[in-house]
């Protein structure tokens, strides 16, 4: 994912520490961060919520972080 390394290391988290947070293998975040391997839209909707952005901002598509809501 475009944006994961940058979000995990602005927060200062480990690859190992996001993973378990996520309920994830630490492998699996690093290929995300390498992009040798996608997440599935279930998956970007938890990371995303739980960098509290976008998932346009995750995979760069926006350079604005904020969630759209209609409310």
């Amino acid at each position: 994912m475009f944006r994961l390394k940058e979000l995990r290391q602005k927060r200062h988290i480990s690859q190992v520490r996001l993973a378990i947070e996520l309920n994830m293998n630490q492998n699996t975040i690093c290929r995300y961060e390498t992009e040798a391997r996608e997440a599935d839209y279930k998956t970007l909707i938890k990371i995303a919520d739980y960098f509290n952005v976008s998932v346009d901002y995750l995979l760069g598509r926006t350079d604005n972080p904020q969630i759209y809501s209609s409310k």
